[in-house]
């Protein structure tokens, strides 16, 4: 059974850090590319960033760019997304989410995604 763990969120001041986790089992992650994506009250789901199975790529929605990091360690099948110069914006249930087909590169389209977490709260306030 696939499962995929988050946790890291909080409350945070503007302007603070924090780092979310997203732990993967039940399938060979290694091979597939992983996403984030968040959701604020009253707000479609959007894309966060992306990261390719092999962690040479990445991507970022503009509003992150310069200020997250999305990342992997393989060996510990586990996704990080740093969150640098947090803004009351950025406030949302941010999730991860395995792309349902392995060895592609990074996609921005949330049904490219088959498996999602549970998801955790990031409150950034002003």
């Amino acid at each position: 059974q696939v499962q995929l763990v988050e946790s890291g969120g909080g409350l945070v001041q503007a302007g603070g850090s924090l780092r979310l986790s997203c732990a993967a089992s039940g399938r060979t992650f290694s091979e597939y590319s992983m996403g984030w994506f968040r959701q604020a009250p009253g707000k479609e789901r959007e894309f966060v960033a992306g990261i390719s199975w092999s962690g040479g790529r990445t991507s970022y929605a503009d509003s992150v760019k310069g200020r997250f990091t999305i990342s992997r360690d393989k060996a510990k099948n586990t996704v990080y997304l740093q969150m640098n110069s947090l803004k009351p914006e950025d406030t949302a249930v941010y999730s991860c989410a395995t792309n349902r087909n392995p060895r592609v590169g990074v996609t921005t389209a949330s049904h490219a995604y088959d498996y999602w977490g549970q998801g955790t709260q990031v409150t950034v306030s002003s």
